[in-house]
């Protein structure tokens, strides 16, 4: 089946052209003009991508991105004629996969859509190498091939991209990996984002292990280089 993107823009010439590229691109196409629709498609659709706008009527994109990610890992790339960048750090902080910003290239977006799609694939089990437990502290579990993380033996809810830092930093325990390694491994050669994409996404990764035990979390960051998972 085709991937499925709801549009999230109330723009209806910005609308206008991604659904059209969209469609052109074999992609099924939904569209909200507001962060309230877009909370209701959302949840009902369950979209496999969102293009999510920042200014928005009712609700705003950054709130739209929060409410989604209390309940949905669904992809998210941010669309805003916002240039400063604390909106990107603040939407990349939220659990948004990447961003781009107005005016921008149709090309490079279907570019962008192709490559998070692609990153956030669920693996087949047993494919690639990903067998056997990985244990970390707080009685922390990971479980590879079911992509199942756990804490005192309850579920811990983590999105793909969260799931896989933490896979990456475990089965590299004690060693330091570099943002830019995290990048390579966990989203992929083709990201077009920057290393702040990295900190906010293990501070959002050492929030949910703090949360679920205050000794599941060994992450330690080394200033100016990366990051280093302790057992």
């Amino acid at each position: 089946m085709a991937p499925q993107i709801l549009i999230v823009d109330d723009e209806p010439a910005v609308t206008g052209l991604l659904a059209y590229n969209l469609v052109k691109a074999n992609y099924t196409v939904l569209t909200a003009a507001d962060g309230r629709q877009a909370l209701e498609i959302a949840r009902q659709a369950q979209p496999d991508l969102i293009l999510l706008d920042l200014m928005l009527p009712e609700i705003d994109g950054l709130e739209v991105c929060r409410q989604l990610r209390k309940t949905s890992a669904v992809p998210i790339i941010m669309i805003t004629a916002r240039a400063e960048e604390i909106d990107r750090v603040v939407g990349l902080e939220l659990g948004a996969d990447d961003y781009v910003s107005k005016p921008f290239s149709v090309r490079e977006l279907l570019a962008r859509i192709k490559a998070v799609l692609r990153r956030t694939a669920q693996p087949e089990p047993g494919a690639g190498g990903d067998e056997g437990i990985l244990r970390g502290k707080g009685s922390l579990r990971l479980e590879p091939e079911s992509r199942l993380v756990t804490v005192a033996g309850a579920a811990l809810p983590l999105t793909r991209l969260e799931f896989d830092l933490l896979h990456l930093l475990l089965a590299n325990a004690g060693r330091v990996l570099t943002r830019e390694r995290l990048i390579e491994r966990a989203w992929g050669y083709d990201f077009f984002g920057d290393t702040r994409a990295v900190d906010s996404a293990v501070k959002r990764l050492r929030a949910k292990l703090r949360a679920a035990s205050a000794d599941a979390d060994s992450i330690e960051a080394v200033r100016g280089v990366g990051y280093r998972l302790n057992l």
